[in-house]
């Protein structure tokens, strides 16, 4: 039996991928563990390795091929002793059937015995359900694309396909025989190419339905502008950000730090650094080091913040697993320092290094960026004085970093110069409330303007 090379899930949150490159070629023969493909998800680009020997027979997904679905056939492999063009004749005969099963689904519904729909009945029964849909309520939208009732018009491929994938038939539009939903719209509204409506929940949270593609660019000259489709990080940013805000109940907490002894710490500490045989320091603080030591300990001191939030239960972590927030081009991602609280402040700044260079060349592990207790967001570095970061479940909190400047501060009756650094939390309200986030938040003011303080 020929054996069927699957595109992988690389994460437990891909549902497709794209395929970057083929390392192997038809006719070529595989071990177990040999490297055959390169897979670009919406965070990395990971490697493929074989799980089985043979020979590749057929390569039925070419590379640079984007949108690929999580457990579609890429290529079919011919095990030991089986004739390779005879293993790679097999996905036509699979593409074969494909196609009459398609066929099959564009016949009608089927009428229940005694009652056949003839020429004469069928504008009559069309009128009948165009009149019933005027006159269903704008609350039942399914009713109205199903037959007047609570049914909605759908082959069995389909209902299986999109129970599979988790979308409601409800949300899909029909191309089929009066509005019947048949598979092809089902593979449509996966990939996003189809007319997937809103779920009800989100009409209800957002009041009323977005503009359409057309529509917002109907509001611009032809001409002036340049679409540029989403590639798999945007759409996954957009769609995770925004159940985050829909979903969760967030609040924020600013405050300003002076971070004067910390810049004469971080000073003292780069200039005494060792130095490497090419006489270079062999690591160089930065502020945000300290941000993450600081918040890591925090999170210790205030073990109630350290938790995210379930319907069954409030999970508690042991440990601060800190992402930082890395810009990349076409988005972001979030690798995760682990045991943040546990690690020196050169460990954290040679492990931030190294996680910066490769995700900026789309190289890190999922297990490097899933996860973790809570994050940071840091602008500093571009003059942002203070914003508000979006939580990113599960997390409960994120701490968003502005630039430290020069202020003018009051002490004792003076007014005096200080280095202040505006932070602001975002909490998720369910499971962190006011009292408790401001405790958060005092505690890592202490530590970050009191850097001797995370070295006990």
């Amino acid at each position: 039996m020929p054996i069927n090379i699957l595109m992988p899930a690389l994460s437990p949150t891909m549902e497709k991928g794209n395929l970057a490159k083929w390392l192997k070629k038809e006719g070529d023969k595989v071990k177990s563990g040999d490297v055959i493909a390169e897979i670009e998800t919406d965070k990395a680009t990971m490697e493929v390795e074989a799980v089985d020997e043979g020979t590749i027979a057929k390569i039925l997904v070419p590379e640079g091929t984007q949108d690929v679905a999580v457990n579609d056939v890429i290529a079919v492999m011919a095990g030991d002793g089986e004739d390779v063009k005879t293993a790679g004749a097999a996905p036509q005969q699979q593409k074969t059937e494909a196609k009459a099963e398609a066929k099959s689904e564009a016949k009608p519904e089927p009428k229940p015995e005694g009652k056949q729909e003839t020429k004469a009945e069928a504008p009559k029964q069309e009128a009948a359900l165009v009149k019933t849909a005027r006159q269903a309520p704008a609350s039942a939208p399914a009713a109205a694309q199903g037959n007047g009732h609570d049914r909605i018009f759908s082959s069995p491929l389909a209902r299986r396909l999109a129970r599979e994938a988790g979308i409601e038939l409800a949300r899909i539009d029909g191309s089929g025989p009066h509005g019947r939903i048949i598979a092809r719209d089902v593979e449509q509204a996966k990939s996003g190419g189809g007319g997937l409506k809103p779920s009800p929940a989100a009409l209800a949270g957002a009041g009323a339905a977005s503009m359409s593609d057309k529509q917002i660019l109907a509001l611009f000259e032809p001409g002036s502008y340049e679409v540029v489709p989403h590639d798999g990080m945007r759409r996954t940013i957009a769609q995770r950000l925004t159940a985050s805000v829909q979903t969760v109940p967030h609040f924020y907490l600013t405050i300003d730090c002076d971070i004067g002894k910390l810049l004469a710490a971080r000073e003292e500490i780069n200039s005494a650094a060792p130095k490497d045989k090419e006489k270079k320091p062999v690591y160089k603080l930065s502020v945000n080091d300290f941000v993450i030591k600081a918040l890591a300990i925090a999170l210790q001191r205030i073990p109630d913040c350290n938790v995210s939030w379930t319907e069954s239960g409030m999970v508690k972590h042991k440990h601060s697993d800190i992402g930082v927030a890395v810009a990349m081009p076409g988005g972001l991602i979030t690798p995760i320092i682990r045991k943040a609280e546990t690690k020196s402040l050169s460990t954290i700044s040679a492990e931030m290094k190294d996680f910066a260079t490769r995700a900026r060349a789309r190289k890190l592990k999922p297990d490097e960026y899933q996860g973790g207790t809570t994050a940071v967001s840091n602008l500093g570095m571009y003059g942002i004085k203070d914003f508000t970061a979006v939580i990113n479940p599960p997390h409960a909190t994120i701490l968003a970093v502005g630039t430290s400047e020069e202020r003018a501060v009051v002490r004792n009756g003076k007014i005096e110069v200080a280095y202040i650094m505006s932070v602001t939390l975002s909490c998720d309200h369910r499971a962190v409330d006011g009292a408790l986030g401001a405790e958060l938040i005092g505690a890592f003011k202490m530590l970050i303007e009191n850097p001797v303080m995370m070295m006990v």
